[in-house]
């Protein structure tokens, strides 16, 4: 009786470790797609701008997300930084999350910058904390709204 005790205690701590790793390559890979950008202000040193972002969650856990930096990245150089707001994600679901960012400078160009919006989510699942980098690269016209706001 006391081996075979071990031995479901054996086989249910692989198997939650099994299923927690799982869920935690499913976390990894977050999608982030923007819904809404809105010019807010224009200055000599840049512009302001509201955001949303829709983020969906591919895994079983429900993902608790404090606040979140990320960073606006067009032709490989940073042109403005940003906060998203706290949110929660649930399982297998989407969450439409606001935020803010702020442009360090015009960008005056008619060529639109291959732009990317990146990040990391630090997430409270269970017991411990888990860090989601997320990375997004908005489409031509999607990009021509968010950098220029013609």
């Amino acid at each position: 009786m006391n081996n075979s005790r071990k031995v479901v205690i054996i086989v249910f701590v692989i198997g939650m470790s099994i299923f927690g790793y799982s869920q935690y390559a499913s976390a990894s890979q977050i999608g982030v797609v923007i819904t809404e950008s809105d010019l807010i202000e224009k200055t000599d040193r840049g512009s302001a701008y509201n955001v949303e972002l829709e983020f969906e969650n591919p895994s079983l856990l429900i993902l608790t997300a404090g606040e979140t930096d990320f960073f606006v990245i067009a032709d490989g150089k940073t042109v403005g930084e940003g906060k998203l707001e706290p949110f929660t994600l649930p399982a297998l679901g989407n969450s439409i999350v606001s935020g803010s960012f702020q442009t360090e400078s015009n960008t005056d160009s008619e060529k639109v910058p291959i732009v990317k919006i990146s990040g990391i989510t630090k997430y409270d699942v269970l017991f411990s904390t888990i860090d989601v980098p997320f990375v997004f690269y908005p489409t031509e016209e999607q990009a021509r709204e968010f950098i220029h706001q013609d």
